[in-house]
């Protein structure tokens, strides 16, 4: 029988993470070279090639994928295993991090803390900000422990690495001008505004958000601005330079420009979080959770 050694499987699975053997030796706290010899030592004790060159680099070949594939299962039990060891050390006590998108930080995550400050203080809570795709990527590389972000820039739900739990449908708002003709138009859709100037990213998620909402409501959005911030879409907005969807959870109140809901057919994004499969076990990480959620339910 192979003798499975989960350290050099663990090196394994953070290159295909990583992309490539030096960012695999950094995230492991290792050197290049020690990386490439316990993947040549578990590619001697599994018999088959782990490893081939493309260019200066180096791919997993469908050998090793299929060895990361079965094994799964086993990070997955790993990680069950250290959230009851922890659990079960620390009580109630522990710090989770968490990786959440921009707009989900004072929305969600800021309620979540303090609700945790007064009902659980041994927990607390460390975050980072990042884009939406981003926070997945921290996720999977083991970066943080929690990721809250956007369904739409989720890997698949069949992905085995991960569980995800869904936070809240956060409706899109049409942010207008005071004196734009349709600031008060009763019943104001989407394809009443087909031929406005829309200001939304370049690219990314909010980009792509804008352009299927607006495909679905049959038509092709003209940009007339790019910008990413909040801030300066609204100031451009304000200034009538054109509209732009926002989802209400960045909105808030904002003076000088009148935000219309699209009513209960218009477009929403859904938020949620994500855990490593295994690691929704861990009190702390269920705690976080559970905090999540009920900042999701307040603000609905």
């Amino acid at each position: 029988m192979v003798e499975w050694d989960i350290r050099k499987l663990q090196i394994l699975r953070a290159l295909r993470e990583r992309g490539t053997v030096t960012a695999a030796a950094e995230a492991l706290h290792m050197t290049p070279s020690a990386v490439s010899q316990q993947l040549t030592n578990l590619a001697r004790q599994l018999g088959l090639p782990l490893l081939e060159a493309r260019g200066r680099r180096v791919r997993l070949t469908d050998g090793a994928r299929l060895v990361l594939a079965q094994t799964e299962p086993v990070f997955e039990q790993l990680e069950r295993a250290e959230a009851a060891l922890a659990a079960y050390a620390e009580g109630e006590a522990g710090e989770v991090r968490v990786g959440a998108f921009a707009t989900s930080v004072p929305a969600l995550v800021v309620p979540a803390v303090r609700a945790l400050r007064d009902a659980h203080p041994g927990v607390s809570v460390r975050v980072r900000e990042a884009e939406a795709a981003e926070a997945y990527e921290l996720l999977t590389a083991g970066d943080v422990d929690l990721a809250l972000s956007l369904a739409a820039e989720a890997p698949s739900a069949a992905d085995p690495r991960l569980t995800q739990v869904p936070l809240l449908a956060d409706p899109l708002d049409v942010a207008l001008p005071p004196d734009h003709p349709l600031a008060s138009a009763p019943g104001l859709t989407l394809t009443d505004l087909s031929s406005e100037p829309w200001i939304f990213g370049g690219s990314g998620p909010w980009s792509d958000i804008t352009r299927r909402a607006c495909e679905a409501a049959g038509f092709s959005p003209h940009q007339g601005h790019s910008a990413s911030g909040w801030t300066a879409i609204l100031a451009m907005v304000e200034a009538g330079m054109g509209v732009a969807l926002v989802p209400r959870m960045a909105a808030g109140r904002r003076d000088g420009v009148v935000l219309r809901d699209l009513g209960p057919d218009g477009p929403v994004r859904h938020v949620t979080a994500a855990v490593r499969r295994g690691g929704e076990s861990g009190r702390a990480v269920g705690r976080v959770l559970e905090a999540l959620r009920d900042a999701a339910a307040g603000g609905r």
